[in-house]
């Protein structure tokens, strides 16, 4: 099985589009995931591809479709989230030969194709639409619920899977040879980029506004605490620690001003979600939770990293496309759930929102108010990335969970969870979903 890129006819990356065709036509309805762990210990069953079959397997089983009932597989190809598998290093011929191979030995190991999952999953004998959604999960579930939409497949898993190996985050692949080309020669000087990135914009938004770091601590206790409610998450399942105040406030720097709790922690994990047409969503066996938009960033900075002035202007316009997609308006937010991987993105995504009527520079206040799951104004009732490790996908599963009344400890009750908006990474790049209890 071939399988291409999603081409850029599949995203909504304008304004203007008006409401989106397929509004309320389809919705999620199973979820699956798999446990987590901090790293690969080199077994077989604790592989990233064995991680997304049963993630898989999850969703099928969650939704209460039978697997030959699935016609549509939408997955992210690339599943590095730490260090690169050395060229030099021997492949692990035991995992390799655990499994049905593909061309490519490092498939289900260090990355993941669709061919590989199909012949590693023979219970998926109906199989006819196969895409990939580049990036993250928020991407995929872009591609997912268009082709649905569209009708080139109706009952769809989309699946996001990360691999954790031994070695320095970001340490490997391009970034371990002798010379680097392009801008990445300055800026993988300091790591991750978007870390050393996000601090310069937050160091200019303190400035602007005249805030501080330890604004953030009521987020940062928040999510921790949410987190700690998410049972597959990493901070749940491996280390149930409460983050205080002084917690957050003294922590070492790694790229002023953003510490080492301003990072989420790389982990092992694969999660999956069943879409279909809202039609056949109701005969499943879960409370469908409808999509009304989806919509897209794809703005490019004009150095090497946005300033704060390219983040305000883009999350403004990424909100009036979601809105305007969804023909809602910030106020039929109940909650949300934007990215926080690096948690001084996630005001400028809901302060771009205008969530809960604040506007930018307003956030750092804003959390210093009621932010709880029991609260009015419930801010990432996921925990996020920084609550339960870093893979881009909890605000997506809470975000169903919530309209579906089955998040659990986690279950928002300060309002009733009704429409939500999901979606990262970046303030430019980002790819989002608007979800609803009601296709209208």
């Amino acid at each position: 099985m071939t399988t291409k890129n999603a081409p850029d006819s599949m995203y909504r990356n304008d304004e203007g589009m008006g409401i989106w065709e397929h509004r309320g036509k389809v919705a999620a309805v199973g979820v699956g995931h798999s446990p987590t762990d901090r790293r690969w210990d080199g077994r077989p069953e604790t592989s990233v591809g064995a991680l997304s079959i049963l993630a898989l397997r999850n969703a099928i089983e969650d939704a209460g479709v039978s697997p030959d009932q699935v016609d549509g597989l939408v997955t992210v190809p690339v599943t590095t989230t730490g260090a690169f598998w050395p060229d030099d290093k021997p492949l692990p011929m035991d995992v390799v030969n655990s499994f049905n191979t593909t061309d490519d030995h490092l498939d289900g190991i260090a990355k993941l194709s669709n061919e590989w999952l199909i012949k590693n999953m023979p219970e998926l004998t109906g199989i006819k639409f196969g895409m990939y959604g580049p990036g993250c999960m928020s991407n995929a579930l872009n591609v997912a619920v268009q082709a649905v939409g569209d009708g080139l497949t109706h009952t769809c898993l989309v699946l996001k899977a990360w691999h954790n190996l031994e070695g320095r985050y970001y340490q490997g692949g391009a970034n371990a040879a002798d010379a680097i080309q392009g801008t990445a020669a300055i800026k993988n000087l300091w790591g991750a980029p978007a870390c050393y990135g996000t601090a310069l914009q937050f160091a200019e938004y303190c400035r602007k506004y005249g805030k501080s770091h330890d604004m953030m601590a009521p987020f940062m206790t928040n999510s921790r605490r949410n987190g700690l409610m998410f049972p597959e998450g990493y901070w749940a399942q491996h280390r149930p620690e409460e983050l205080t105040a002084e917690d957050y406030e003294y922590a070492r720097w790694i790229a002023k001003p953003a510490n080492l709790f301003d990072n989420d922690i790389p982990i092992m994990c694969a999660a999956a979600y069943l879409i279909t047409t809202g039609e056949r969503a109701r005969d499943m066996k879960q409370k469908p939770v409808y999509i009304l938009n989806h919509a897209s960033s794809n703005a490019v900075p004009r150095s090497i990293t946005p300033t704060l002035d390219e983040v305000e202007a883009e999350t403004a316009s990424t909100a009036r496309k979601i809105y305007e997609g969804a023909g809602i308006t910030a106020a039929d937010l109940s909650f949300e759930n934007m990215y926080d991987g690096f948690p001084q993105f996630h005001q400028f995504h809901i302060e771009g929102l205008g969530y809960r009527g604040i506007g930018f520079g307003d956030a750092l206040d804003f959390y210093q108010t009621d932010i709880s799951i029991e609260g009015p104004n419930p801010v990432s009732p996921s925990g996020g990335n920084i609550g339960s490790g870093r893979s881009r996908f909890w605000m997506h599963t809470d975000t169903i969970q919530q309209i579906q009344g089955r998040a659990g400890k986690r279950q928002v009750t300060g309002v009733k969870p009704e429409i939500a908006v999901s979606g990262g990474p970046m303030p430019l790049g980002g790819n989002y979903t608007v979800w609803s209890a009601t296709p209208n």
